[in-house]
């Protein structure tokens, strides 16, 4: 049975004959119960501040997990977002080498090609000066043999002379600009 401050304050007790103080009795239970109704009240009071302080234990318990689980999925996000970073630097990276690869071939391929094409202009100027030549000479050729076989003519009229220092109507080999030099008379 629970004893309250009230069942000491208005306890009674029977009387015997001879027995004891009544007042004094009285006073001592009212001492009694004031002692343990502020005792009462203490342990009520550290109840409600052990119950606030477990609600505050508590909610920073939850506060605490909370931190942690937005600092662990920071840290995920950050080692994410660090991944995805490296991965797309080194997609840049191969993509840019890439087309510095594709580049620098198509550079070569046309520095190549570039190099073919004045080697076969200079192989078609040499081919060219050597047909002129062997054109001209073929020419000087045909033109000596010309003189040292055509027949020499006589012609009237003549107008010059094989000798460009004479006047004009001296003996000799002269021509006349009237009659075509392969004419014979």
């Amino acid at each position: 049975m629970k004893i309250t401050p009230i069942d000491i304050a208005h306890k009674s007790f029977g009387k015997r004959m001879m027995g004891l103080d009544t007042d004094e009795v009285m006073d001592f239970l009212q001492q009694v119960a004031a002692q343990m109704e502020a005792l009462i009240q203490d342990r009520n009071s550290l109840k409600e501040a052990l119950r606030e302080k477990e609600l505050s234990l508590m909610e920073y318990k939850e506060r605490d997990q909370v931190l942690k689980e937005t600092i662990a999925t920071a840290t995920q996000m950050a080692d994410r977002l660090r991944q995805d970073a490296e991965r797309e630097a080194k997609l840049i990276t191969a993509d840019a080498n890439q087309k510095a690869e594709i580049i620098t071939r198509d550079s070569r391929d046309s520095l190549k090609r570039m190099y073919q094409e004045v080697n076969e202009l200079k192989r078609a100027r040499m081919q060219f000066e050597a047909n002129l030549k062997a054109l001209a000479q073929a020419h000087l050729s045909l033109l000596e043999q010309g003189e040292k076989y055509m027949p020499q003519m006589h012609l009237q009229n003549q107008n010059f002379v094989n000798n460009p220092n004479s006047t004009g109507t001296a003996t000799g080999n002269t021509r006349s600009t009237n009659i075509s030099p392969l004419s014979a008379e």
